[in-house]
This record gives C-alpha cells, sequence and structure tokens, in this order.
C-alpha cells in the first residue's frame, strides 16, 4: 500500500472529460494548493503539508499524469499542455468549493502554477514557484555543454514513440537517477516513498513524456504570447530556488521579474526536493508570502 499524508483524506475529483485527479486534503482554513514536481506525486509535499493544514486548508493533488490521477492519451498538444493542466487545479479547486486559493508548484508544478497564474489571476491570491523558470526562459538559457545536465528535457521533446520507448526499457533507473542526483540528502527521500515515486512514475511514462513534450512545444507557444503582448502575474508572487545562474550564467531573479513585478525571490542552500529536504524552511517561506 502506497504511503500517504497523516490525516488527510483522500478522494478522486473530475475536472474536465473524462479526466479525474487524485488528491488529499487536510485542514482548515484559507486554502491553499500544493502542486508536486518530476519524477514525484503529492507525496513530496507530505510535510509542508501537514505544518500548513495548522491554519490553511491544504489541497494536494496529483497532476494530470502523475501518480493516482488519470492520464488521457496525448491526442495532441494541448492534452498536456499547462494550461489544460492549469485549469485542471481551477476546476479542482472550485469543485472542492474554493473560489479563490494561494498555489505553490515544485518543477513541473510550478510550470502548472505559472500558467495558472496568468491565465486565471481571478482565482489565485499568491502564487510560489520552487526551482524552476519559466519554461520560455528556461530554454532560452539552456545551451552548450552546460545544458547536458538537462539532457531529459531534449529526450522527451522528440516525436511520440521513441523517448517513451526508451525511458520504458529502465524506468526505474530513468526516474531513480534525478532522485539520486538532484537530492541533496538521501534520507529526506525514504525508501517507502522513493518506492512510491518509482512505482507511479513506472506505471505512468507515456503521460510524463507528454508533459515534457508539451513544453517544447505549445507551452513556448503560450508563454511567447503572453510574453509579446506583456502578460504579467499581477499576484505576490514567491521564487525559491538554487543558484542556477551561477553555472549556467543568467541572472534567475531578473528573468522572474519580468513576469512578477510583485516578486519574493530567494536562493536557497538545500538541494531540489527542497520540499522534503527543509520542509520548516519553505512552509516558512509560503506562510510569509500569503501573509505579506
Amino acid at each position: 500500500m502506497a504511503p500517504g499524508i497523516p490525516g488527510f483524506t483522500y478522494d478522486r475529483v473530475p475536472v474536465a472529460d473524462g479526466v479525474s485527479l487524485s488528491v488529499a486534503v487536510g485542514g482548515s482554513g484559507r486554502p491553499v494548493v500544493l502542486l508536486h514536481g518530476f519524477p514525484q506525486t503529492h507525496l513530496m509535499w507530505r510535510h509542508v503539508a501537514a505544518d500548513l493544514a495548522a491554519d490553511h486548508t491544504v489541497i494536494c493533488p496529483d497532476l494530470r499524469g502523475y501518480g493516482a490521477s488519470d492520464k488521457p492519451v496525448e491526442t495532441d498538444g494541448t492534452v498536456y499542455a499547462k494550461r489544460t493542466m492549469a485549469a485542471d487545479i481551477v476546476a479542482l479547486t472550485r469543485a472542492l468549493g474554493h473560489e479563490r486559493f494561494a498555489l505553490a508548484g515544485h518543477d513541473r508544478g510550478a510550470l502548472v502554477a505559472f500558467r495558472a497564474g496568468l491565465d486565471h489571476p481571478e482565482a489565485i491570491t499568491h502564487l510560489a514557484c520552487l526551482d524552476v523558470l519559466p519554461t520560455l526562459d528556461m530554454w532560452e538559457v539552456m545551451r552548450g555543454v552546460d545544458a547536458a545536465v538537462g539532457f531529459h528535457l531534449y529526450l522527451m521533446a522528440q516525436p511520440q514513440g521513441l523517448p517513451e520507448k526508451m525511458i520504458a526499457a529502465a524506468p526505474d533507473a530513468f526516474f531513480g537517477h534525478f532522485l539520486d542526483i538532484w537530492t541533496g540528502d538521501p534520507a529526506a527521500v525514504p525508501f517507502d516513498v522513493r518506492a512510491a515515486y518509482l512505482d507511479a512514475c513506472r506505471d505512468a511514462v507515456p503521460s510524463i513524456v507528454a508533459d515534457y513534450r508539451a513544453s517544447a512545444g505549445i507551452d513556448i507557444e503560450h508563454d511567447r504570447a503572453d510574453r509579446d503582448r506583456g502578460s504579467r502575474l499581477t499576484m505576490p508572487v514567491g521564487v525559491l530556488q538554487q543558484d542556477w545562474g551561477a553555472a549556467l550564467g543568467f541572472d534567475a531573479a531578473a528573468l522572474w521579474r519580468a513576469w512578477a513585478p510583485r516578486l519574493r525571490h530567494t536562493c536557497v542552500a538545500y538541494g531540489h526536493f527542497m520540499a522534503e529536504e527543509a520542509p520548516a524552511e519553505v512552509a516558512g517561506e509560503l506562510r510569509a508570502l500569503m501573509t505579506g
């Protein structure tokens, strides 16, 4: 039996035609939605969620294509576009009785949160993004041999068929690689949680690849259209990230500030899986954002 977040109740909520999301809900108070990253599920938020549940209603879904949520077939780029996945989250939260909510995302979930902030500003009170750049900026700074750190981005950008076959041939080695190299403190992802992540990813190779493929295509189109029209995130935005810019030669805060005039940007010393490695600090940052 897969581990869960203690004290949280689990449900499945329809969010679109033929698509339901698995969601864990706990606590009471002003709502905050937490979106997981790759190669994880909602479990990555287990410590932060328990902390925030003391004074918030905390909503932790598995994204479309991940974990126990539905995994529709990628018939075209829109199925896993961040615009579609963001609409899922707004529909989910409304179905749970909340028209407005704070939203935090890590990694892939942060890209969904970013798109939700642009597409649904009326619904998002505060926005937090952990350890990403917006999709368009990410591709623009990835160049030269330093871009080898993001080899998976290029692999999963390939046309439908090849990357799925390659990854499915050794899924635990592929997904486990990122759990290993991105974890500053291996003890932060205990064996049962790691096993749950690998089980979930093993069963979701086509949809995970489709999510990444969308970020090399339709997501760029949506970001570029917003940048060209001068769209901005109007709510308070908090960004926590490792100092990638020092290694790859860019100013992360400046890139984010172009999208988010009300920005709180913080570089952190802990690893990519920061909600698991430094949950008290992450929860504190989210509280500061939501009360600031």
